[in-house]
């Protein structure tokens, strides 16, 4: 055509143009020379270039194209518009669509209904439902797609009212419309409304079922979305990618890998195995049902892996604690993004790998990758478990200057390090600087509070509370009993007990009658605990008669302890602490040959006893003693602080409390070993490396002893150093020779 001159004429020059914009191997450049050849494109011609651009994406060169036909005065017609506004639509430019449309009232197409149609659509696509409706209600035919196009509007904008009021109107009711109301409706929460929706429609096709099996899925309603799923395939109906995808989600949420596998074997069969969505769905199946080498394979097979494909398969290694696995799949990554980061991360402050935690958000940040809130949120749980306050707030001032939201998970997770890291003051501005404050976040407040010792500030937040408008939980009056129990308020342990079936409709689990019992026994009231825990409407746990075990221990019941004791070895024979409790209630009355056969015992059952661990952190480094730790560094700058906190005690009149040292060894070696327990060598250590007026804190993985919490006081006024402890059970706030738990612990 070219060589013969062909090419010049309109008709067979607009022929071979629009062969070539209606091929889709055809690139479009190809098309724009075939389009260069004309020398007077006619509308039709125009408008055919223009579709090419607009399907290929290129909806700014659609635009340029009508600004050459303005200026060579080509005839614009009623196909021309359509186009254009389509464009803007593509390119979510509704100022370029207004400008359109002001075109489209000068040049008289403004009564076209294709036209109008796309201008509502226009005016829908981009949030601007007051001029759609306006054009809806405004014009003289009103065919299915103008129905279609604004209740998609609505449908966008997530507005049910006006959605229904607009589905009830049209005068035939299509799939399309019908589909798009289930997934509104669905989206809003309404299942039973699109349930019913569903069962009302004549007539129905794959996205109708899908639809509804994804809005199941979104919910939560698993079983309900493979019972419809199965419906959908006995009726004959053939399913797509995104119904799969759906599905095998909901297998996943039920660890029902068998249905998975059935789903994946009919993925296989219909020939959409390869998508990489699905790839993604079915290794996430795999692996969250255990079947992590089923996964594996699938991931290797994979021709088409893109970023989700390695992070589910981290995830999936890490579900199954096969951390090691995980690392060196993330660290074969050739890109990772934030999600790589923050499931590797998260995975091991999940599994209690709180070092490795901080020390890959140190190489996070390192490789100038950004986390994000639930990246923070694992660091943040790694930081309180480890007592890592500097690092702790060193992330809190990189959430405020890179401006982070703090949502509801965030500020609970800080609220919640600084409590446990004895910082009772910053936990609360984080509190009160929290826009959204949920019942978690109200629990780590009135839990954190009691830890510290400040019980009575504890209960008038958990009033505060309740004048909020926040329903307590479970969890809440765990907290609140375990305020009563720190200060040993029995009575309004009591009340508070009684209140949660009466008042709040909550009924008393293990944790609250274990808070109880706990109450009753610290204060002396065992006889009432006991009968408490053979009231109980559930079997007592271990940690309920633990309870009752080491309070009987603390007011020296030996009667009472040695047959709770027993029954507890019964229950739990491999628990270390219970057969040192009771060891020590056999050793506080002298008789040692009971103790022999406890500790032969624990020899025979492997039984080992956890040994006292003290943590302290300084300069940013996490710092652990053990009893009779010689292995620091700097272990001769400590026994020279033992001995001048040793000599500075004794001047205060301080005595070893050597009946902690339940051992037959003579005093002189009793007071030796008191004097190197985990939380004193901590303490030597915060006293050489941390300036004053820092506190001094220190995390004990035990109880602390009776002897270390006397000499702690008297080392807080001897040195003049506040010393924060927190055990086990509680914070110990020293200062000025005294506590803050008031000898209540």
């Amino acid at each position: 055509m070219i060589s013969t001159g062909f090419i010049r004429d309109t008709y067979a020059a607009s022929r071979i143009l629009k062969f070539s914009t209606d091929s889709l191997f055809i690139h479009v450049n190809y098309s724009h020379k075939v389009f260069d050849y004309i020398d007077n494109p006619n509308g039709f011609i125009c408008n055919t270039m223009m579709r090419a651009y607009l399907q290929r994406n290129q909806p700014q060169n659609t635009i340029f194209l009508y600004k050459s036909m303005l200026k060579n005065n080509v005839c614009i017609d009623n196909y021309t518009f359509p186009l254009l506004v389509q464009a803007s639509t593509v390119r979510l430019s509704e100022a370029e669509g207004k400008e359109f449309h002001n075109h489209v009232i000068k040049t008289g197409f403004g009564s076209d209904v294709y036209v109008k149609n796309t201008l509502i659509n226009m005016y829908a696509v981009c949030r601007n439902l007051v001029d759609a409706r306006k054009m809806f209600d405004e014009s003289p035919v009103l065919d299915s797609v103008s129905w279609n196009s604004i209740l998609a509007g609505y449908v966008q904008v997530g507005n049910v009212d006006e959605a229904k009021v607009i589905f009830d109107k049209m005068p035939m009711k299509n799939v399309i419309a019908s589909n798009s109301m289930i997934v509104l409706l669905g989206r809003s929460g309404r299942m039973s409304e699109a349930c019913q929706l569903f069962d009302e429609m004549m007539e129905k096709d794959v996205v109708s079922w899908t639809a509804l099996i994804s809005c199941y899925e979104q919910h939560g309603m698993y079983t309900q979305a493979l019972d419809l799923f199965m419906q959908m395939c006995s009726n004959g109906i053939s399913i797509d990618e995104v119904v799969a995808v759906s599905v095998l989600s909901a297998c996943a949420h039920l660890l029902v890998v068998q249905t998975g596998e059935s789903v994946h074997g009919l993925v296989i069969r219909v020939g959409f195995e390869s998508y990489v969505n699905l790839q993604n769905a079915l290794i996430h199946m795999y692996s969250t049902g255990g079947d992590v080498m089923a996964a594996q394979r699938l991931f290797d097979m994979s021709s088409h892996l893109d970023q989700i494909s390695w992070n589910s398969m981290i995830s999936g290694y890490l579900k199954c604690g096969s951390l090691e696995q995980a690392r060196e799949l993330f660290d074969s990554m050739a890109e990772k993004d934030v999600v790589s980061w923050t499931t590797m991360i998260s995975g091991y402050a999940q599994h209690d790998h709180f070092s490795e935690t901080l020390a890959l958000f140190q190489e996070m940040l390192h490789e100038d990758n950004k986390p994000d809130e639930t990246t923070l949120v694992s660091v943040l749980s790694a930081c309180t478990h480890l007592s890592a306050l500097d690092q702790g707030k060193w992330i809190h001032a990189y959430i405020r200057k890179n401006g982070l939201k703090v949502n509801s998970i965030l500020g609970t997770t800080l609220v919640d390090m600084y409590m446990k890291c004895g910082c009772v003051e910053n936990a609360l501005e984080v509190f009160n600087g929290m826009e959204e404050k949920g019942v978690s976040s109200w629990n780590a407040l009135i839990l954190g509070l009691a830890m510290n010792g400040q019980v009575e500030r504890s209960l008038d937040m958990f009033q505060k509370m309740k004048e909020c408008g926040v329903i307590p939980n479970e969890v809440t009056f765990v907290a609140v009993l375990g305020a009563c129990r720190h200060m040993g308020l029995v009575d309004e342990g009591r009340s508070y007990f009684n209140a949660m079936t009466r008042h709040y409709n909550v009924e008393p689990n293990i944790k609250h009658y274990g808070c109880m019992v706990d109450l009753l026994a610290r204060a002396g009231l065992l006889k009432e605990a006991e009968t408490l825990i053979d009231s109980m409407p559930i079997a007592p746990d271990v940690a309920t008669w633990g309870a009752l075990l080491g309070a009987c221990r603390k007011h020296g019941n030996s009667e009472m302890g040695e047959r709770v004791g027993r029954k507890l070895l019964e229950l739990q024979p491999d628990h270390d602490g219970f057969h040192v409790l009771l060891s020590n209630i056999y050793a506080s009355k002298g008789n040692w040959d009971s103790v022999l056969d406890i500790r032969v015992a624990m020899t025979r059952q492997g039984v080992v006893k956890v040994p006292g661990c003290s943590m302290i952190e300084a300069n940013g480094a996490v710092h652990e003693f053990l009893a009779g730790d010689k292995s620091h560094s700097q272990i001769n700058e400590i026994e020279e602080m033992l001995a001048e906190m040793e000599k500075r005690l004794k001047i205060m009149g301080y005595a070893p409390g050597t009946g902690e040292v339940l051992l037959d060894i003579d005093e002189e070696e009793k007071e030796s070993t008191l004097f190197r327990h985990s939380e004193k060598l901590a303490i030597a250590y915060g006293l050489i490396a941390i300036a004053p007026p820092t506190p001094i804190r220190i995390i004990k993985n035990l109880r602390i002893c009776s002897d270390c919490h006397a000499a702690a006081k008297l080392i807080s006024k001897a040195f003049d150093r506040e010393i924060v402890v927190r055990d086990r059970h509680r914070f110990h706030h020293f200062k000025d020779g005294s506590c803050s738990c008031m000898e209540f612990w």
